[in-house]
């Protein structure tokens, strides 16, 4: 079966593998038709993605078809023929966070396409209780799915006061995710980034009430939205750049709270004096739970959510091979690409 292989940083191949054998107990074989290219895997590429060795079949981001299905997997209501997105997150049901019901911090979590093979691939077996089904959904929108759960995660964590301003820090396919699940919580929201294609595109999201350049006065603008002398209550980041990670700090108002949704390799700093004066909240934000993906579904079947302008490239994986480089270029204007089986 065609599968996409990241060799090394820089380098992908596209081999002939084995298919896989048929499902065992509670698993399902399902067919891949989407990936969704995330940052993870533009990471990855690039040598930066912590956590990570290679070779590795990247891909978590799925639209699916179950094909088969081994004993008792019907047991989750599925068939034969679903159309399907995957929750990539294998956790070992056993450990303290899984105890607790924070099965998206695992302590020993195996995401697919990260720390494990993913779905670059044909055809690939997982649990079957990592599979949501959702029939009415095309498989683009299927393949977003996973990557709009990690904002409806990050705004269920920050605890969305109704009403108070919420600002965005990096208008990529994780950051307007997150701006549109703050959004629904009652936040009033503010989209932050520095390139243009990325803020003329914010300016035209429902749920983005304000947007702000990143290459200006910061503070002058925010005041301008939120007071002359405040400031954000809340703060995402959802950049991946370490440097914007540490300015957030200051961008938070007095009592404010500061989520970092995005990951990087490396120590993130702060001044201490001035985070305590400020009496900051800090939080991460990891993955995602069923509750989001629950979620999520029901607001794409709704149309609270549509995704389908944000997905601007589209490649079969022979010319993924040729293209990908070119994605992680900001230049590209890539929103969400996708892969297509």
């Amino acid at each position: 079966m065609k599968t996409l292989l990241l060799n090394e940083p820089g380098s992908f191949s596209l081999i002939d593998s084995a298919p896989p054998p048929a499902p065992g107990p509670g698993e399902a074989q399902v067919a891949i038709r989407r990936v969704g290219i995330c940052g993870t895997d533009l990471h990855a590429y690039r040598g930066r993605q912590p956590f990570f060795a290679y070779p590795r079949i990247l891909g978590h981001e799925l639209g699916a078809q179950i094909v088969a299905l081994g004993p008792d997997a019907n047991a989750h209501g599925l068939v034969v023929g679903d159309r399907v997105c995957v929750r990539p997150y294998l956790n070992c049901g056993v450990c303290g966070a899984c105890r607790r019901g924070t099965t998206n911090c695992c302590s020993k979590l195996q995401v697919l396409g990260v720390h494990t093979d993913g779905g670059m691939r044909e055809l690939i077996n997982v649990p079957a209780d990592k599979l949501h089904r959702a029939n009415d959904l095309s498989f683009d929108q299927l393949a977003v799915v996973e990557m709009l759960c990690i904002g409806a995660h990050a705004a269920r964590r920050a605890e969305v006061v109704p009403g108070e301003f919420a600002l965005v820090i990096g208008a990529g396919p994780i950051g307007l995710g997150t701006t549109q699940f703050a959004s629904l919580d009652g936040a009033r929201v503010i989209a932050m980034d520095v390139a243009d294609s990325r803020l003329e595109q914010a300016a035209e999201q429902p749920g983005i009430e304000f947007v702000v350049d990143g290459r200006g006065d910061v503070a002058a603008q925010l005041h301008a939205i939120t007071g002359a002398d405040d400031l954000p209550t809340l703060v995402f980041d959802a950049t991946g750049n370490p440097a914007s990670m540490m300015q957030s700090f200051g961008l938070v108002a007095q009592g404010g709270r500061l989520v970092f949704v995005s990951l990087v390799q490396g120590e993130i700093t702060f001044n201490d004096p001035e985070f305590h004066r400020r009496e900051t909240t800090l939080k991460s934000s990891r993955n995602a739970t069923a509750q989001d993906f629950d979620r999520v579904l029901a607001a794409l079947a709704e149309k609270t959510i549509q995704v389908e302008p944000w997905i601007t490239h589209h490649a079969s994986p022979e010319e993924m091979l040729g293209r990908f480089e070119s994605w992680t270029k900001p230049e590209t204007g890539v929103v969400k690409a996708m892969l297509d089986f």
